[in-house]
């Protein structure tokens, strides 16, 4: 009985461990597998939360401490009373979360949405980041929402409102291609359509903000992985922005590289972290 009791104690202590996240009040559900020396954090896209990274998870834990996480208002984490939403939210949730893991330096690995929240952590947080990882989304704001080439600007169809959820479906359809497997497009549409309506006009209008259009530099390491849909912005563009970037596709792919051919990721994800990891222990 008594070793029951110092069981259901343990088992406790660890539960409130793993809440102890928060930003402005709010609870930031995160979860850390593997122990290795190279911490990655992962951060997920518009309206979806940490299950899009259950193909990297147990994969890279056998070789570095792997930390997903919820955003405001996403998954399992807490939402804004208010209401309003920001990269600057975003950013201080992931570091929360970082503080809590008790890491210094981390590799951050964002998907969509999830990467200007890392570009928005490397400007608040410089000194905790190892290297940035885009996945089929923008580090470079500059020129984002922009009119292009005399075109009109980017401007996302409404996603509150009466056609809200009809818009966010037909929007999320469009991120899949031909190929993308039948169950995996209904899982992202389950994932992704069940996020609150607040969440999808919050995140979605703070992803636009004039802000995030920076001419600023990110000096650390950076590598994007576009889905084989994208068009990649040349490199000597980006490298005003990110002097240290570099790229690659994944031919084949829609907007959910990671999910769609995981395998592939992983290596690629891995070969990078094996390079900046590597440099980064040699600067210590």
């Amino acid at each position: 009985m008594r070793r029951l009791f110092c069981t259901l104690a343990i088992a406790a202590a660890l539960v409130l461990a793993g809440s102890a996240a928060s930003v402005d009040g709010l609870k930031i559900h995160s979860a850390s597998a593997g122990k290795g020396q190279t911490t990655l954090v992962f951060v997920h896209g518009w309206t979806c939360d940490s299950t899009s990274w259950a193909a990297q998870v147990p994969v890279l834990a056998k070789k570095y401490r792997v930390i997903t996480l919820d955003l405001p208002g996403h998954g399992q984490s807490g939402s804004p009373a208010d209401g309003k939403f920001s990269m600057d939210l975003f950013a201080r949730a992931v570091e929360s979360v970082r503080e809590e893991a008790r890491v210094d330096k981390i590799v951050l690995v964002g998907h969509s949405m999830g990467a200007p929240v890392i570009r928005q952590y490397a400007r608040l947080y410089p000194q905790h980041v190892i290297a940035l990882v885009a996945v089929d989304g923008p580090l470079d704001m500059r020129n984002f929402g922009q009119p292009q080439r005399g075109g009109a600007a980017f401007a996302p169809p409404p996603v509150t409102g009466p056609d809200g959820l009809k818009n966010r479906e037909t929007m999320i359809r469009s991120m899949f291609t031909p190929h993308t497997p039948q169950p995996l497009q209904q899982q992202i549409l389950t994932m992704m359509l069940k996020a609150p309506e607040a969440t999808a006009g919050g995140a979605m209008s703070a992803m636009f903000d004039p802000a995030l259009r920076k001419a600023d530099v990110a000096p650390a390491p950076a590598y994007a992985i576009y889905a084989g849909t994208a068009q990649m912005p040349k490199a000597e563009d980006m490298k005003q922005a990110l002097p240290r970037y570099e790229a690659t596709q994944i031919a084949g792919t829609g907007h959910f590289v990671m999910m769609e051919k995981p395998d592939e990721f992983n290596q690629l994800l891995t070969a990078f972290v094996e390079k900046v990891s590597g440099r980064n222990r040699t600067q210590e």
